[in-house]
């Protein structure tokens, strides 16, 4: 099987650029063959949502080159790190103020290098834009798997026509380009993003059928008064990235059935190239709440303290996910890009949930989201959920206290945020230091940015 279907077509939205059949995997082909000659190494690309950064990803996987995909506006300090620490055969994209010194030309001058794992395919960075991360090694095997079976749940045609609403450096993004190529659709390629008049200029001309989106979309959304009544192709949305707040599921399900479309749900993790679980559309009402059920091919259990797994519904533990999508590995460093597998399929997401009797997955909360409050540990999840009418909250640990984040609150509001607080967890006021704040900081996937915020305390 091959990512891009012979039928596949990438549409620039700015220039109406279109790329398609024997013109598409002749430019493919071009690309791929400038990526062969390039040193031993993996190919460092700071991909934008454009024609050439596509032409140079898909160029990659065609040259069996490993490529990791990066913010073309990440902090040079770590782009740095990062080169140190990978000795990539190139760094390719546009030069940037951001970047400065990393051309389209900027190739190692030694051309000594590890050669990568032949199924090492793609890396993505594990922690946005900010600190020093680690990458998540997926295989070509992972991401066709991946990409059919979205396309299977999802049921991608050669009609769809799919706008980019995310970086493609996010592996939701990734993924939404994919699953789309792989069953010969029309990526849009957009990159003006979901708030701004020429993306849903570009939706109206170019007869976009679906959307994806993080909960940060959604709710900028709802303040747009999103009606899809206004574009009469646009059927399908599609939400990964964090927890919905269940009072929009259920608002935006309703609006797209009053206009004979679809939502899913979705969950995933980069580290599973990156979808494990959707909630059908025709199920999404009577399954509030839930991640869904695992993709075809896929399977959930649940870990408990002791290190047994169960599948019995109600069980509460650590979400433990098998499919043929699971990464190979994390890299830290140049000599771990020519390792082999080293998960054997199975991945411990770090999520707390249970599923329920029909295996419908429902995650309670991250077991590494914990703080203290005078020596009592919190899930900071909960915290966020507990405050929630008083407005959309982000919490962080603070050492012996927490802080929650409230978009938009007055101080009054604050002040009831943390007296309820207070009185549901049993623990004094003064444990939890609520603040407004007007928006939150995001990395570039639309999640909030919590090592900003945690910067801020």
């Amino acid at each position: 099987m091959t990512l891009v279907h012979p039928g596949a077509r990438l549409r620039d939205a700015a220039s109406g650029e279109l790329l398609e059949g024997d013109g598409l995997a002749a430019r493919v082909a071009e690309v791929a063959a400038s990526h062969a000659a390039l040193p031993p190494g993996v190919l460092f690309l700071r991909v934008g949502l454009d024609v050439p950064s596509v032409l140079a990803y898909l160029g990659a996987l065609e040259a069996r080159r490993a490529v990791a995909l990066l913010d073309p506006g990440q902090d040079r300090a770590v782009l740095d790190d990062l080169v140190a620490r990978f000795r990539p055969a190139a760094v390719i994209g546009a030069a940037g103020e951001a970047a400065p010194g990393y051309g389209a030309d900027w190739v190692r001058e030694d051309a000594e290098g590890v050669a990568p794992h032949p199924d090492l395919a793609v890396l993505l960075p594990t922690s946005g834009s900010t600190g020093n991360p680690k990458f998540v090694r997926l295989s070509r095997a992972a991401l066709l798997a991946n990409a059919e079976a979205i396309a299977e749940v999802l049921a991608i045609g050669p009609d769809e026509v799919a706008p980019t609403t995310l970086p493609l450096h996010y592996s939701y993004g990734m993924s939404v380009l994919n699953s789309h190529l792989l069953r010969g659709a029309t990526v849009l390629l957009e990159g003006s993003g979901v708030v701004a008049r020429p993306f849903w200029d570009a939706v109206a001309e170019h007869g976009a059928t679906s959307l994806a989106g993080v909960p940060y979309h959604y709710e900028m959304l709802r303040r747009l008064k999103f009606d899809p009544a206004k574009y009469p192709t646009l059927r399908t949305l599609t939400q990964a990235g964090g927890r919905l707040r269940t009072e929009l599921v259920t608002e935006f399900n309703d609006r797209m059935i009053a206009v004979g479309g679809r939502m899913f749900v979705m969950y995933g993790q980069t580290e599973a190239a990156p979808r494990m679980a959707t909630v059908p559309a025709e199920r999404l009402a009577d399954k509030l709440g839930s991640a869904g059920r695992a993709l075809p091919g896929g399977s959930f259990a649940v870990r408990l303290a002791d290190g047994s797994e169960v599948v019995t519904p109600d069980v509460v533990g650590e979400i433990v996910y098998r499919g043929p999508n699971v990464m190979m590995g994390y890299a830290e460093a140049e000599a771990e890009l020519a390792l082999p597998d080293q998960v054997g399929g199975v991945l411990a997401t770090g999520d707390l949930g249970y599923l329920d009797a029909e295996g419908y997955l429902y995650v309670t909360g991250r077991s590494k989201r914990i703080g203290k409050v005078f020596g009592n540990r919190v899930n900071l999840d909960d915290l966020e959920r507990l405050v929630k009418q008083f407005g959309v909250a982000a919490a962080v640990p603070a050492g012996d206290k927490v802080v929650v984040w409230l978009d938009g609150a007055t101080k009054d509001g604050c002040k009831a945020a943390a007296k309820a607080l207070a009185e549901a967890l049993h623990l004094h006021v003064t444990g939890f230091d609520v603040r407004p704040v007007d928006g939150f900081p995001l990395l570039a996937s639309g999640k909030v940015d919590y090592r900003s915020l945690e910067a801020q305390v």
